[in-house]
């Protein structure tokens, strides 16, 4: 291999792997001789990739943690992996999965071959998930195309279905893409309303990017989408204010609750109290505490009690 940018490239793809290479076994793979791989690796560590190497018999190179992360260099069994894995929990809106992981899977499609690119979307469409149901599902593509305007300062034209049915088009210059856990949000200025709006992903048809660049204007709230958005849901629902005493430590009620309903706040060793409020039915809230699989009291609101209380005798009669 005479094509030293080439040579490099392959080379940092080999020291990527979780593995010491001996530098006999990469002069064989890149088909160069050992000095040449030990010019090579000069090259790269002058380029900032810290390559360490180990003296001895059994001795090699391996790429090693540094100040900054390299280009990440996937062949195409790798790519298609991420790409699918990224794509699945998008979709849903897993907890957990965010923004910044959109942000990636843009990237990473919009750099991906035809070829696997192909092979994404016949992986997609030929599998199932088993998903929870307890959240709306989205088209990663939409999700995809909103999060490359956001990062892009884009403007964009989608078609959109409010709650009542409504068909719409928009011309938006977008935000940011907010997650709650259960479904995505885009925060945009809508150009033709002349005012801030969120738009629920999932009811969001035919992104359409114009290529048209702004300038991001002042969100009100701050400039955080993710309490505008809070606000503007509040205004728009009615909401369940919640006040609910839990006998287990905090850590433990935080680690089984959507993390948008807050944190709930200690009140001793093995005892916490969570006061939020959300924009979920109480048949959504009254699944999520008995997920937590400890003693509660629900303080707030009454509707939520005696829901629990019709859920529990409901639960009762059907164990006898």
């Amino acid at each position: 291999m005479t094509d030293t940018p080439a040579r490099l490239l392959n080379l940092l793809s080999l020291l990527q792997t979780p593995r010491e290479w001996p530098g006999s076994e990469l002069a064989e793979r890149l088909r160069v001789s050992p000095r040449t791989i030990r010019r090579d690796i000069g090259r790269l560590r002058d380029l900032g990739y810290p390559v360490q190497a180990t003296k001895g018999a059994v001795g090699g190179y391996r790429l090693v943690a540094g100040a900054a992360m390299p280009p990440l260099l996937l062949d195409d069994e790798e790519a298609v992996a991420i790409a699918v894995g990224l794509r699945a929990g998008a979709g849903h809106a897993i907890e957990g999965v965010d923004e910044a992981s959109v942000r990636a899977l843009a990237k990473l499609e919009q750099v991906l071959p035809t070829r696997l690119r192909r092979r994404v979307s016949t992986l997609q469409n030929a599998t199932i998930p088993l998903t929870r149901g307890d959240g709306a599902t989205v088209d990663p593509h939409t999700l995809t195309a909103l999060a490359a305007t956001v990062t892009g300062r884009e403007r964009l034209r989608f078609g959109y279905r409010s709650g009542a049915g409504a068909e719409s088009k928009r011309l938006v210059e977008p935000q940011r893409l907010v997650s709650t856990g259960r479904r995505w949000y885009l925060v945009a200025y809508d150009l033709g309303r002349e005012d801030w709006r969120t738009f629920r992903v999932d009811r969001v048809s035919d992104p359409f990017p114009t290529g048209t660049r702004f300038t991001p204007r002042e969100l009100p709230a701050g400039g955080d989408a993710a309490e505008f958005l809070h606000a503007s849901m509040a205004r728009n629902q009615p909401g369940l204010t919640l006040d609910i005493t839990f006998a287990a430590p905090a850590e433990r009620v935080s680690a089984r609750l959507p993390g948008y309903l807050g944190r709930p706040e200690p009140t001793g060793p093995d005892s916490c109290r969570l006061r939020s409020r959300c924009q979920d039915s109480l048949e959504w809230i009254a699944l999520r505490l008995a997920l937590v699989d400890c003693e509660f009291t629900v303080h707030g609101p009454p509707a939520l009690g005696e829901h629990l209380g019709r859920l529990g005798a409901r639960l009762t009669r059907a164990s006898g």
